[in-house]
């Protein structure tokens, strides 16, 4: 691949719950526009707190309207205004006007592959006449086997795949096969790729002047579905008296105000507990920490994992059980401690858990190490992806030439 080659990238982030989707395609978008010099990326998202996160020179990110997953797995609007059809009819026109505008070499889909309530259907298939490489990334761990199996069937995913060239897995192989409850054709499998873990980097520390360091952080990375975390972890800090023992509780942009007023009423009078709204630059929060308390989502676990971090995770079961599959395969490569959240609302048993992750030893200790070479397997795979196709097309163009010898 010409190291001055200039491409573009369209990557969809539905954004409908938390921060996950965004962050995950925003460390992507960068690791890309750094490693190829010609490459602009632009994100779709629609988080409606986006344009709180800096972006890299060459990334943009392109807002859609808003839709909020509720806990019950539905779907509602994220405007008060509209209807849910309303909203989702602007978001499937905004995407369609940014591919046409953009007409991107390249689009990677995150997650969901035919994007929320099928948003993205049609753009896939215009895109695929257009002859854009499409890629579907795909987390470590996505939903129980079952659950997944059920979901996909629903959503008529399979017939559809044939729409991507190629489908990345945010993790590697020896871990977890998100897809193992599904019966995929051949060529699905054989178009299906692990990178590894996505690593995570400090950009600018902005933060230890703000909250100092070795603090025990408890995060429940966007908030929405914190507070159960955030009100277990303050009842047992409550009852802890080891000197000298910090703790820093990043509630999220998402945690109602409600919940957010009540946690930090009950926080205020204790001394060693200092209580943030929110902070963009979450991977300097985790780096400057001594250990990490979250619900081990996936941009959270790699950071833990990037930064070498002893962590103690309290995944939610539901409406996906990703984060208690992903906690308890992290604890039995031992890497992390976990502790279930009925049992974490007993203060004794949760403060028992948390001064036990702050004896042993960081991940880096485990016999098998975390594999962090996400990054770089992605933009190894960009290259092999556009070799190919320039492949094709001088292929092509010599067998027009002979045809009309």
């Amino acid at each position: 691949m010409d190291p001055v080659f200039k491409f573009s990238v369209l990557m969809y982030s539905h954004d409908t719950f938390g921060l996950g989707h965004l962050r995950r395609s925003r460390t992507i978008a960068h690791a890309l526009v750094s490693h190829f010099p010609g490459a602009t990326v632009s994100i779709v998202s629609g988080s409606p707190v986006v344009d709180a996160f800096p972006f890299e020179d060459r990334v943009e990110y392109i807002q859609i309207p808003p839709a909020q997953k509720l806990a019950n797995g539905n779907y509602v609007s994220g405007s008060g205004e509209k209807s849910f059809e309303q909203t989702m009819a602007a978001r499937e026109s905004v995407i369609r006007a940014a591919a046409e505008r953009i007409r991107p070499d390249m689009v990677i889909v995150d997650k969901e592959p035919l994007g929320l309530a099928r948003e993205m259907l049609s753009t896939l298939e215009w895109l695929k006449s257009q002859g854009t490489i499409a890629v579907l990334g795909l987390r470590d761990v996505l939903d129980a086997p079952e659950l997944l199996r059920e979901e996909w069937q629903r959503k008529h995913i399979v017939e559809h795949l044939d729409l991507y060239d190629e489908i990345w897995i945010y993790g590697p192989g020896s871990f977890y096969n998100p897809l193992a409850g599904i019966d995929l054709p051949e060529w699905v499998l054989s178009q299906t790729r692990y990178t590894g873990f996505l690593p995570r980097s400090i950009q600018e520390d902005d933060v230890t002047e703000k909250y100092g360091r070795d603090y025990v952080l408890v995060t429940a990375g966007g908030g929405g579905d914190g507070y159960e975390l955030m009100s277990a972890a303050l009842n047992a800090v409550r009852r802890d008296r080891t000197p000298g023992r910090e703790f820093l509780f990043v509630l999220g942009p998402f945690m109602t105000e409600r919940e957010r007023f009540e946690i930090a009423a009950r926080a205020a009078s204790l001394a060693n507990v200092q209580v943030v709204d929110f902070d963009a630059n979450l991977e300097a929060v985790v780096a400057n920490a001594r250990a990490v308390i979250g619900m081990c989502g996936y941009n959270t676990f790699c950071e833990v994992i990037s930064f070498d971090k002893r962590a103690l995770f309290v995944p939610r079961t539901a409406p996906r059980r990703e984060q208690s599959i992903r906690a308890k395969r992290a604890e039995e490569f031992g890497w992390v401690d976990s502790i279930d959240i009925e049992d974490a609302k007993n203060p004794l048993s949760f403060l028992a858990a948390i001064s036990q992750v702050l004896r042993r030893p960081p991940p880096s200790f485990a016999v098998a190490r975390p594999d962090l070479d996400g990054l770089n397997r992605i933009c190894a795979l960009t290259e092999i992806l556009f070799d190919r196709k320039t492949e094709e097309a001088a292929s092509e163009t010599v067998l027009l030439k002979t045809a009309n010898s």
